[in-house]
Order: C-alpha cells, then structure tokens, then sequence
C-alpha cells in the first residue's frame, strides 16, 4: 500500500523539562504514513518521553504535534481512536485469559459485542495465540506475552502504533517472531513507530531512522544514510598474485598487503563507486578475484553520535 501523502506525524519545536532538566529540546520530525520509523538513543535521551507524549499521556511544555493532521492536544481523543500503543512492559493482565484480555481491550474501546469477538479471534489467529487464547497469561512465555500485548494495542484497527522497545527481554527467536509482525502491519498500511535498544533491530526493520541524544535529533536518515556518516568504510580488493596488486597499487590508492594479496581502498561503499573502481581494474586488465564491501554498522555511528555518560532512563 504506497504511503499516506498527510504525514503520520509532524513534530515541530516540542520541548519538555522536568524541573531544569531538559527532555526534549526543541525536536522536530516528519515522518510519512505507512512507513516504519526507529528512534534510537542513549538512555535518557528521551526516547520514552516523546513516546509517552505522543501517545497523549503527558503534555509538551511547548511545540506542537500533528497526528495525520490532527492537533494532539486540541484533538486528543481522536488522535487516541488513531494510535495504539505498546510499552516496555507488556501492558496485559496475568490472571485473564489472552481471550479475555482482548475483549476487555475491546469493551474500553467501545467497539461493540460483535465486533469485538471478531476481532479478537482474527488477532489470537494473526499472532498464532488461538491454542492459548483460553490459558492465563500467567502461563505465556514473554514472547506469547508481547504478541498478545501487541494484539491488544491492535484492537482499535489504529493507523499509528507505538512500540517502545517491544523485544526488550525476548529470545532470538521471539524477536524474529515479532520483527515479521512487524513487517506485516507495516505492508499493510500501518505506520509503526519503533524506539529500541537494539541496533539490529532497527537495521532490519526501518525505513527511517532517527537518533536523538540529550533531547535533540542528532542525526536522521535511512539506515544507509547513517552508515556513511562515519568513517571506515572501504572496499577491499584480493587478487591472485603479487603482480596484480602491485599494478593495482599503483593506479589506485589504498593500502596493499602483500602477505594477504589484498587492497584496501577507503570507500562509502556506493554503488557508484563501486562502479568506477571496477572500471579502473578493468582499463589496466586488472583481474580481481575477490571483492569485499565493508561499510560502518549502527554501532558504529550510535556510539560515534552518542558518545557521552548514558544516565538513567
């Protein structure tokens, strides 16, 4: 489904200050319908903060926020009836069944007798919890527990969801479980916006990435984009004999290691660059056995961004 052209959300000048402590400091953001956005930062860096008001459960000091062109504050319930919204902990009731948890999610939403059975049986299949929809949640593994947590912020059919750091605790296979619901809602249309912890997680997932650090937006841009912004990237060259390399050496500069057969060359690993040494090996007849891309991972540019004294959450 191609993107909304009304933003999702439009976040322009928000500042928010406990005491003398700045929060958020004057943040600005757009991000487009139907797209999955990662936050990341730093503990303290008000990730949970910007969350917590967008999802209008605390107030700006000052700014103002759109949600698919409606005003947060002036239009609060029905920027509510356009968002879901999963927390850091899964917001479920143990002594409940995953059955019952849904169709008290969907009584508090209104949604109708009828509407809300249909509904909760078509999520417990989404989310594969229909075996254990009539199971205490007490008995769920934390993985059962966030897809049903996940399901519930589902109910309202929202246009927007909030996952703040959704997979925090989860085994490997968990995460990869919910990293394709992920994919799934967002294929349909739902616009996700992700904060998390884990670096990984926002390479797979992201269509845009923003990280924040000390209340500001200190970098934003696909995960690619992000990539080149720090250095090290280059592209390493291996040949079959000595002769090669040192012919190679000679016409490109980068760093020859004979031992190895190789030539490192600094790059950003563009495909257009790629390209024009590729063209250069083959004016001079240069045989190339191997060729090797490395360009500079999220933690490279999260710790290059980021680098100070995290604090506490």
């Amino acid at each position: 489904m191609p993107p909304e052209r009304v933003p999702a959300l439009s976040i322009r000048h928000v500042h928010k200050a406990f005491g003398r402590h700045v929060v958020l400091d004057d943040l600005d953001l757009d991000i487009a319908a139907g797209t999955i956005f990662a936050l990341l930062g730093p503990n303290g860096a008000g990730k949970t903060t910007l969350v917590r008001i967008l999802a209008t459960l605390i107030r700006p000091d000052s700014g103002a926020v759109g949600v698919f062109d409606h005003d947060l504050l002036r239009d609060a319930d029905t920027v509510r009836r356009l968002i879901g919204v999963t927390g850091q902990n899964a917001a479920v009731d143990g002594v409940l069944t995953g059955a019952e948890n849904l169709r008290l999610t969907g009584r508090l939403l209104h949604l109708g007798r009828e509407e809300t059975r249909r509904r909760g049986a078509e999520l417990l299949e989404r989310f594969d919890l229909v075996e254990a929809a009539d199971k205490p949640v007490d008995a769920y593994s934390g993985g059962m527990r966030r897809r049903l947590d996940l399901a519930m912020s589902l109910m309202g059919k929202p246009r927007i969801v909030f996952l703040d750091e959704p997979t925090t605790g989860l085994d490997p296979r968990s995460r990869r479980d919910l990293w394709s619901a992920i994919r799934e809602l967002a294929a349909e249309g739902t616009t996700i916006f992700l904060t998390t912890q884990y670096l990984e997680e926002a390479d797979q997932l992201a269509d845009r990435i923003a990280v924040i650090d000390d209340g500001r937006i200190v970098a934003d841009g696909t995960p690619a984009e992000l990539k080149r912004l720090v250095p090290g990237g280059h592209i390493q060259f291996r040949f079959a004999d000595r002769d090669l390399l040192d012919t190679a050496a000679r016409a490109i500069t980068g760093r020859a290691d004979r031992e190895q057969l190789t030539l490192q060359v600094p790059s950003d690993g563009s495909a257009g660059e790629i390209k024009r040494l590729l063209d250069r090996c083959a004016e001079l007849d240069i045989a190339i056995e191997q060729l090797t891309v490395h360009t500079p991972d999220l933690d490279d540019v999260f710790f290059a961004l980021t680098e100070r004294t995290e604090v506490a959450a």
